[in-house]
């Protein structure tokens, strides 16, 4: 189904009153993250199989997100040039296995690129603290442009349901443009329709929100 329930002119009048509060006189001395805000509704997280999925936005919503590479010779010494952090295999054996450090590690950035040589050894060397933290590694090439596949992560947006029926994903900020906005803002609702049992019957609302501004309701 597509999104016809939220017109796109109510989701543009919207972020415009947003974009006017946040960069007016209450302009903050940080860049503000807007955030989608959806409440579910007729969805049992006990009994009913709990979704997930993940989506490109056509623009970054969180640019300053940090992602680090955990990379073999040649990809630590690609992030050295592209002054991007990093850690070798000798750097993760150092931490011992130990599951202070690791989660130290873990906390320190938002995401993490790994070398395909390094995927595998991960577990040997971390254990699962990585994982448990959502934050396992996604693999790269030798091929690939270490800042487009960061950007790429920057770009990415995942909706899954947990143990309640609202969910809450970052979808832009308020140094995007209108236009910017409102793209990123109608292709996640419409994806996040699509991997609903019921599609729009089970949304109960939807929100959108400058991290220290008030909510707006589309929904």
């Amino acid at each position: 189904m597509s999104g016809t329930k939220v017109p796109i002119t109510r989701v543009r009048e919207e972020v415009s009153a947003i974009l006017a509060a946040s960069n007016g006189e209450t302009k903050r001395k940080f860049v503000e993250t807007v955030e989608l805000q959806i409440g579910l509704k007729n969805y049992d997280p006990q009994r009913d199989k709990r979704f997930s999925g993940t989506i490109k936005l056509p623009y970054i919503p969180r640019p300053r997100m940090s992602v680090c590479i955990l990379g073999d010779a040649h990809d630590c010494d690609r992030a050295k040039e592209q002054e991007m952090p990093f850690r070798s295999a000798e750097d993760l054996k150092k931490l011992n296995k130990n599951k202070k450090l690791i989660k130290k590690l873990a906390a320190s950035f938002d995401a993490f690129l790994a070398s395909e040589t390094m995927i595998k050894q991960i577990p040997r060397l971390l254990g699962p603290g990585l994982h448990k933290a959502g934050k396992f590694p996604t693999p790269i090439s030798r091929n690939d442009d270490l800042n487009v596949r960061a950007n790429d992560i920057r770009a990415t947006i995942k909706f899954q349901l947990k143990k309640v029926l609202c969910l809450a994903v970052a979808i832009g900020n308020v140094s995007m443009t209108e236009d910017e906005l409102v793209s990123n803002i109608m292709l996640a609702i419409n994806f996040l329709v699509s991997l609903l049992k019921k599609n729009w019957q089970n949304v109960k609302s939807l929100f959108i929100k400058s991290t220290m501004g008030k909510p707006h309701r589309l929904l």
